[in-house]
């Protein structure tokens, strides 16, 4: 090409200049932005038109789904408020516990002397009598004691006589003076018999001297039988010495009840001694 025609000549003239432009690259080129446009023409037109019909379509569609009726509700009345049952009627306060005579026994100090020296109205009682019997200041015939607790009678006002006791909710560790059940010895009276009869030591001063009486111990029971606080508080200075003794070696005792439950408790044991004569 040219010098002179080279400001004026298209790129693709200078760059396909001396090449073989048949071969098709140079038509391409050339072409290129001709088919652009009219590939760009062609895309725009196939839109615009497929635009237009779904627009159309969706607007006729569109008309008969709303196309609607109007609709009167029909007045519902409200529920009718239910009729509540009559509360049931107060149950009726049990009948008053039928009140029944109990035989008892009548608890008596233990004394060491021979057994021809015993008053017939001091004598223990025995075991198979103490089996259906209850404890008590007095001796009275009366139905077997069967071990549950008999309730007092009735007032004329429907009153059982019965104290309801609440317990705390924690109870207190201090021992009580008064129980329902006082602590005893394992095996009861005759046991504590033989139990004396075995350990008891009559002090020798008190027997020259010959000083007898009964000495009265006091200690504490706790709830599991162990006994403490040993001492005692009336009788014979000479004997008080001993009856603590036995006392403290008497090992474990049953524990005092309260309410259903064992608890920490006094109690007063009298120990009698007696010379016996020759």
């Amino acid at each position: 090409m040219e010098t002179k025609n080279i400001l004026t000549a298209d790129v693709l003239d200078i760059l396909f200049d001396g090449r073989n432009k048949d071969y098709g690259a140079y038509d391409l080129r050339k072409t290129y932005n001709k088919r652009l446009t009219v590939s760009i023409t062609v895309m725009l037109s196939v839109c615009l038109v497929s635009a237009g019909f779904a627009f159309g379509n969706k607007k006729e569609k569109a008309e008969d789904i709303y196309t609607t009726t109007d609709i009167q509700l029909a007045a519902v009345e409200p529920p009718a408020k239910p009729i509540e049952p009559p509360p049931p009627p107060a149950p009726k306060p049990p009948a008053p516990p039928e009140h029944i005579d109990i035989k008892t026994i009548k608890n008596v100090a233990y004394n060491i002397v021979r057994d021809d020296q015993v008053p017939e109205n001091e004598k223990p009682p025995l075991v198979t009598d103490l089996d259906n019997a209850m404890i008590s200041n007095i001796t009275k015939a009366g139905a077997d004691y069967d071990g549950t607790v008999i309730a007092p009678p009735g007032d004329p006002n429907g009153s059982t006589g019965v104290t309801n006791i609440t317990r705390d909710a924690e109870e207190t560790n201090d021992p009580l003076m008064k129980v329902e059940i006082e602590s005893e010895y394992p095996g009861g009276v005759t046991a504590w018999q033989r139990f004396l009869n075995r350990n008891l030591h009559y002090p020798q001063e008190a027997v020259d001297n010959e000083i007898q009486g009964t000495v009265v111990v006091q200690f504490i029971v706790d709830k599991e039988g162990n006994v403490s606080d040993v001492e005692a508080v009336s009788g014979p200075p000479e004997l008080k010495a001993e009856a603590v003794r036995v006392i403290r070696k008497s090992g474990k005792w049953t524990p005092a009840i309260q309410n259903g439950r064992k608890v920490k408790s006094y109690k007063k044991q009298p120990i009698g001694f007696r010379i016996s004569a020759e």
